[in-house]
C-alpha cells in the first residue's frame, strides 16, 4: 500500500484501464478511534487491513478531541511503513476542530501519512485540506455532497470518494432494507462520478453489524458488482471478509488468463477479435481481464 499517490493524485482511470497500479487500491479501510492507543496499534499490527484510518471525528468525544489529535499523530508516526496504509479522518470543516486538525497534519514529516479522509466533503473543504499536499479520500454523506460529488471528485488531491451511507440515509429519511435498493442511486452516482473524474473507484460505507459476517459479505459483493473498489470497516473482524469480497475469485482469474492469452495469440495471428466459449473477446473485454489480473496480483502482496 505504499506509493498510493501519483503527485497529489491517486491512480487515474487511464492507469487502471491499462492495468497499472490496481494493487494500490485499498479494499479495506479500517476506522479506529484516535483516542484509543491500544486499538490503533493493534489495527496496524494485526488487522490485515489495506488501510487503517485513525479517526478524529465520530469516534472521539468532544472533550477528547485535542488529546486524540496528539495521540493519533504519534501513532501514525510510529506505524510500520510496510504495514497498512496510514490515514487520518479529520473533523468536519464546519467544526471548530478542523483548522487544528489540518495544522497538526501539516507538521508531520513527509512519508508519515498516506492520505487524509475528509468527512461531509465538498470541494471547499477538500481545497483547505489540499494545502498539506496529501491525497484525499472525500466522504460523501450529505444531500448537498451527493449533488456535488463530481465537483468534489475533480478537486485537487482527491483520489477516491467514500459513501457515508449512515449519515446520508438519515438525512434522506431512507429505510434500508435487505434488497439494498435504498442506496442504489447514491452508490451508482459515486461510481459514475469517480469514473468521469478519472479517479479510483469509490469506497463503500460501513456495514454496522460487525457480528453479521454473511450480511457483510453479501453487501460487499453487491457494492463490488456495482463498481466499488473497497469498503470501510469498523471492526477488525470485518477486514478479511471485505478483502475477500473485493479480491478476484479463482474462476475470475482463470477466465482473465484465458482472455489475455487468447488476445495475445490473436495479435500474433493478426486477428482483431476472437471468441471464448461463445463470448466475443474485444478490446473492452481484454481491458477488464487485465484489471482482474492486476487486482489479483495486488491481493496477493
Amino acid at each position: 500500500m505504499r506509493n498510493i499517490a501519483l503527485g497529489c493524485r491517486f491512480l487515474m482511470m487511464s492507469d487502471i484501464n491499462a492495468g497499472m497500479g490496481v494493487s494500490q487500491l485499498p479494499r479495506s479501510l479500517l476506522f479506529v478511534p484516535g483516542s484509543e492507543e491500544r486499538k490503533v496499534a493493534k489495527a496496524f499490527a494485526e488487522s490485515g487491513a489495506d488501510a487503517v484510518v485513525v479517526d478524529l471525528e465520530d469516534a472521539v468525544a468532544v472533550a477528547m478531541k485535542d488529546r486524540a489529535r496528539v495521540m493519533a499523530l504519534s501513532a501514525l508516526s510510529a506505524a510500520d511503513q510496510a504495514g497498512p496504509a496510514r490515514m487520518i479522518r479529520l473533523n468536519g470543516a464546519d467544526t471548530p476542530h478542523f483548522a487544528a486538525d489540518i495544522a497538526a497534519v501539516a507538521t508531520l514529516d513527509a512519508g508519515t501519512i498516506d492520505a487524509v479522509v475528509v468527512p461531509k466533503a465538498t470541494s471547499e473543504a477538500v481545497a483547505a485540506v489540499a494545502e498539506v499536499g496529501l491525497p484525499v479520500i472525500a466522504i460523501v454523506e450529505t444531500a448537498v455532497g451527493l449533488r456535488r460529488a463530481y465537483e468534489t471528485a475533480r478537486s485537487a488531491c482527491v483520489f477516491a470518494l467514500l459513501l457515508g451511507s449512515a449519515d446520508l440515509a438519515a438525512e434522506l429519511n431512507l429505510t434500508r432494507r435487505p434488497n439494498r435498493h435504498a442506496l442504489l442511486y447514491p452508490r451508482s452516482q459515486l461510481v459514475v462520478d469517480s469514473a468521469a473524474a478519472a479517479i479510483a473507484p469509490p469506497v463503500d460505507g460501513v456495514y454496522e453489524n460487525f457480528r453479521d459476517a454473511k450480511g457483510l459479505e453479501a453487501e460487499a459483493r453487491y457494492a463490488h458488482a456495482l463498481g466499488f473498489g473497497g469498503k470501510a470497516c469498523i471492526h477488525p473482524a470485518q477486514v478479511p471478509v471485505v478483502n475477500r469480497a473485493f479480491s478476484p475469485s479463482l474462476e475470475e482469474i482463470e477466465w482473465a488468463h484465458a482472455v489475455v492469452d487468447l488476445d495475445a495469440a490473436g495479435a500474433e495471428e493478426g486477428r482483431g477479435a476472437a471468441a471464448l466459449e461463445g463470448t466475443l473477446i474485444d478490446a473492452a473485454v481484454v481491458r477488464r481481464a487485465s484489471q482482474i489480473l492486476s487486482r489479483a496480483k495486488g491481493a496477493s502482496t
